[in-house]
């Protein structure tokens, strides 16, 4: 007796290939989403930068309007 393939696909080869069309589908999403919370986590970080970067800019303005500190002076030891 010989192994011939039928014409007509097997289930267990039906199911096979559903589960690979189905895992490939899967994969697909699984990326796409990936890329699009990669996109997502960058714009973030580009807007706390700016944030953070306009903020100090800020304080340095703040700090060069501000009149420099003068030195305190010390107090003299009286003698007991």
């Amino acid at each position: 007796m010989s192994a011939r393939k039928s014409a007509e696909p097997s289930p267990e080869s039906i199911a096979r290939s559903n589960r690979q069309r189905l895992a490939a589908e899967e994969g697909a999403r699984a990326t796409a989403d990936a890329a699009k919370r990669a996109i997502d986590v960058r714009k973030n970080m580009a807007r706390l930068r700016e944030l953070r970067e306009a903020k100090e800019a800020a304080d340095a303005n703040l700090r060069a309007s501000l009149p420099a500190p003068t030195p305190a002076k010390r107090k003299k030891k009286l003698p007991p």
